[in-house]
């Protein structure tokens, strides 16, 4: 974004940015002369506070003499005069502490990010699990329910899990199950999802003549089992924390943010616009482009294995966030989740 704004407009803003960050009261000018070291007079203070409500940067809530940020106030303030903070040595051990991922499974290892994200910021944590399509496979199992039903198990080589019901249209034997489950085990492995799609189809295709019974019936109950998408994974932690925030008092206000939370395919979507562009995004209200974040912001950022699986983390909470603080929280975790996916799939 231009800088529109002079040294003293930007100092005053900074200023109003930061104060109702903390308070979330509107700042007015006598509060900010007294609180920063500007040597201005409360008049002049107030001059520049109309010039930048002016140009949209602030706006005076109902009758108050104070004044709080715009969406286009905190993304100005972002872009162009946030000082991001160090994370505390505290902190940092605090989300290295691996005793909290000892023994347990990706999925619950994900959640447990979720947690940490929300307790560390005091806003709701967001992770979205790899997208099992980009994983690479590990195994499939292939169980019976009833009579045409089948469960389908995959298994990616960082721990992810995930199940589906197919109808093959017509029965096999458990003892039929598992030949073709080894053979598919011993094929396919080191592949993506995404590349074994790929191999399954080039095999029904090309190699029809020399596929023996066993490896038809294998490729053929694959295919059916990979047909369709594999639902993307999402983990919500520390909802009730947005509903503690000021700026959701309102039952409007809170009912949107929960319709935000509760759609899947909405956080989904969210998290996975951040994906390609790698490193830290944010994603402030309405000027996000995401309608369903007004009110709210996002910040966002993308973690990796060396086998290629990419996830995204994040916090979602008020506009009024404490960017400052929150922004080396995702940046770390992100870091983090990284080193444990590369630990889990050695």
């Amino acid at each position: 974004m231009g800088s529109p704004l002079n040294e003293r407009s930007q100092n005053i803003l900074e200023a109003i940015v930061e104060d109702y960050i903390q308070t979330a009261e509107p700042v007015g000018s006598r509060a900010i002369t007294r609180r920063h070291a500007f040597d201005l007079s409360p008049a002049t203070v107030r001059n520049v506070m109309s010039d930048l409500e002016e140009m949209g940067f602030l706006i005076s809530p109902h009758t108050s003499a104070g004044r709080i940020p715009t969406e286009k106030g905190y993304q100005y303030y972002v872009e162009s005069l946030l000082q991001v903070r160090d994370l505390s040595q505290e902190c940092r051990d605090n989300l290295e502490d691996g005793s909290r991922f000892a023994g347990k499974n990706m999925e619950d290892i994900m959640q447990e990010v979720g947690n940490l994200l929300s307790g560390i910021s005091s806003y709701t944590g967001l992770v979205m699990a790899p997208r099992f399509n980009s994983t690479i496979f590990r195994q499939i199992d292939f169980i019976r329910l009833s009579k045409g039903r089948l469960l389908v198990i995959f298994v990616s080589e960082s721990g992810l899990v995930q199940n589906k019901v197919i109808e093959p249209g017509f029965d096999f034997t458990q003892r039929e199950l598992e030949s073709i489950t080894n053979y598919l085990n011993h094929r396919l492995p080191g592949m993506t999802i995404t590349q074994v799609r790929e191999r399954i189809a080039v095999e029904l295709r090309e190699e029809k003549t020399r596929l023996n019974k066993l490896q038809k019936q294998a490729f053929e109950l694959s295919d059916k089992a990979l047909q369709g998408d594999i639902s993307d994974q999402v983990y919500v932690a520390g909802t009730s924390r947005m509903l503690e925030q000021p700026d959701f008092s309102s039952h409007d206000s809170m009912m949107k943010i929960m319709r935000t939370l509760e759609s899947k395919q909405q956080l989904i979507h969210l998290l996975d616009s951040s994906q390609s562009v790698g490193g830290v995004q944010i994603f402030i209200g309405s000027q996000s482009t995401h309608a369903k974040l007004d009110g709210c912001s996002l910040i966002t950022a993308p973690f990796s294995g060396h086998k290629g699986a990419i996830g995204t983390l994040g916090v979602i909470g008020p506009v009024r966030m404490n960017y400052s603080q929150v922004i080396p929280i995702v940046d770390f975790t992100a870091n983090l989740v990284s080193r444990i996916l590369d630990r889990e799939t050695r």
